[in-house]
């Protein structure tokens, strides 16, 4: 039977890509986004397998919207990928108060909303995956508000891991590398990325050389997670990019 799976940020990056891999596989994907018109097209070229709902996981009264929307066409969600994330390298003492709760409100608010939102229409083997990053975990300057907002999902991961188990709900946490589109220039002010790039070096840390994974190749991670046997789990799963042979 084909899983209905909801992906937050699903407009572009490791969403679309998701949302690409598993309507390919024959499930049927809910694609959730800030921006309609982004998931719409990403629905639209997907076909009858993916249904577009505009969300701003930051917003309480959005998410609600959205989860009704879903509710009125599914009986249930098999699978919640709790992807969506704000990205901006930033000093915390430049930071203006729409970054700080952006990057909170997306980051880490966020997913606890949606995972409100769709618990009540999960069952025993449904799963709920929080999308993190390395970087909780490496000396990165400007990062200080992606970080804590990561670390904080990554802690509410696994209290909701505990508070679940009960029930059958799976949650795993992908701790995850960094991953590019080919093509694709990144996002943000340029002298800002500049100002990152040249202060990482300062602290070790070469944006060049390090290693960068596709985000085609992370979905084969998403679909193991989700296809594992109902006596296993996987509370944290750690993906690193590696340099190609």
């Amino acid at each position: 039977m084909s899983k209905i799976i909801v992906i937050t940020g699903a407009g572009d990056g490791l969403g679309r890509a998701l949302a690409r891999r598993f309507a390919a596989d024959g499930e049927t994907v809910v694609l959730l986004g800030r921006t309609l018109a982004k998931v719409e097209a990403v629905a639209a070229a997907i076909g009858e397998r993916a249904m577009a709902v505009c969300c701003d996981v930051s917003s309480p009264d959005s998410v609600r919207a959205a989860f009704a929307q879903i509710a009125a066409r599914f009986p249930r969600i098999d699978v919640l990928i709790n992807n969506a994330a704000v990205y901006e390298p930033i000093p915390i003492a430049e930071a203006s108060d729409q970054q700080i709760l952006g990057a909170i409100g997306t980051n880490l608010t966020g997913p606890i909303l949606c995972a409100r939102a769709a618990i009540p229409m999960m069952g025993r083997g449904s799963h709920i995956i929080n999308v993190s990053s390395e970087s909780v975990e490496m000396r990165f300057p400007f990062f200080v508000l992606y970080q804590g907002s990561k670390a904080g999902l990554e802690r509410f991961s696994e209290g909701l891991n505990h508070e679940l188990d009960p029930s059958g709900i799976k949650v795993t946490l992908v701790r995850a590398g960094q991953m590019i589109e080919e093509g694709k220039m990144p996002a943000g002010d340029p002298g800002m990325r500049m100002r990152f790039a040249q202060a990482a070096l300062a602290a070790g840390l070469d944006m060049r050389a390090l290693p960068k994974s596709q985000y085609s190749s992370a979905t084969n991670v998403f679909r193991s997670i989700i296809d594992l046997p109902p006596d296993l789990q996987t509370p944290v799963v750690t993906i690193h990019a590696r340099a190609a042979d």
